[in-house]
């Protein structure tokens, strides 16, 4: 078996000091010739040299890994996110450990409290819970988290970071798109509103119905009293079945997510139903969206800008020192087949 190199075998490798080997691991590479830190490097590949985490965090250098914790990469949504933010982080020299939560507050608890042993100081919490007291002792002893698509709530901790889209702004566009094109009997289709982004899209739903004189409906809405990360499918039939058993049919529905709506939209087919008949409208923009038949309308969260704002605030040690940190991002519609067809 190969002995593991260590600092001494890359300075012999590379014809250098310990020292200067050291000043390129703790980027003081700007001490050092660039021949000199190319040699460095060569060694290193050469020797397989992986540097200790320990030992740099012994010597005050900060941990390169940030924890991710999601609902569930069941749901491809999360799985892009994930794939989106270590991008970014590795193109910063960092590294990401990914945690599925079923958004239970105890699972996320022993999560935080695991990665906090491990020397992990960074957590991108992504479950949108709208308590976060389960996290309150990891907070205060100095674990810091960044709240993803989770908008700010009077009850946070001083020092909370977010990064979100406006939930609400993409559900009232969604549902304004629909409003545009004749419908009125719109439905809402997801499972329980137990997260704060469902709660704004539901807002972002019941807005625009406000605003263009349309009655709100609780038979449009029926409602799971599960969340459906991990599996939307059986969720979404149950809420078209009850939908399609009304007097009154819906001509259109928003989803609370893209699984939702394409759950919804294979229901209906089942049915014997398609785009014609209603109308569907979802939420996030994952890929598959594009590649079903007819093609889903959605609301498109940035991803990629909203993974350099968060590896942004976990760079800056000063964001949320003082008081809580909010940046929102706006969603873009957009249309595709599912809601091709205008009521006249």
């Amino acid at each position: 078996m190969r002995a593991i190199a260590t600092i001494k075998d890359v300075a012999r490798a590379a014809g250098v000091s310990p020292s200067t080997v050291s000043n390129l691991l703790n980027s003081r590479d700007h001490l050092m010739q660039p021949e000199t830190r190319q040699r460095v490097l060569l060694a290193m590949e050469a020797l397989s040299y992986r540097p200790s985490r320990v030992a740099r965090q012994l010597r005050g250098a900060p941990n390169p890994v940030l924890g991710l914790i999601v609902p569930s990469v069941a749901n491809p949504f999360w799985g892009s996110w994930a794939a989106q933010l270590e991008t970014v982080l590795h193109a910063h020299g960092r590294h990401v450990y990914l945690c599925n939560s079923d958004r239970d507050p105890e699972r996320e608890r022993a999560y935080v409290e695991q990665l906090r042993a491990d020397g992990v100081e960074q957590i991108v919490l992504s479950t949108s819970l709208p308590s976060l007291d389960h996290l309150g002792p990891a907070m205060d002893a100095g674990m810091r988290i960044i709240a993803f698509d989770r908008e700010p709530q009077d009850t946070d901790p001083p020092g909370l970071l977010s990064v979100s889209v406006d939930n609400e702004a993409g559900a009232h566009a969604a549902t304004q798109h629909l409003v545009d094109r004749g419908h009125r009997r719109i439905a809402f289709v997801s499972g329980a509103i137990r997260t704060v982004s469902r709660r704004r899209r539901l807002a972002g739903y019941r807005r625009a119905l406000a605003e263009n004189g349309i009655p709100f409906d609780d038979a449009l809405v029926p409602l799971s009293p599960e969340l459906g990360d991990a599996d939307s499918g059986p969720l979404a039939r149950q809420a078209v079945h009850a939908l399609l058993g009304l007097d009154h049919r819906p001509t259109a529905l928003v989803a609370v997510n893209d699984m939702f709506a394409l759950s919804a939209s294979a229901a209906l087919r089942d049915a014997g139903r398609d785009a014609a008949d209603i109308a569907v409208v979802g939420f996030d923009d994952i890929p598959f969206s594009a590649l079903v038949s007819p093609a889903l309308t959605t609301v498109r969260q940035p991803l990629r800008e909203m993974a350099e704002a968060v590896v942004a605030l976990a760079a800056d040690g000063t964001a949320g020192t003082d008081a809580r940190t909010s940046l929102l991002f706006a969603p873009t519609l957009v249309e595709r087949e599912s809601t091709a067809r205008r009521i006249s």
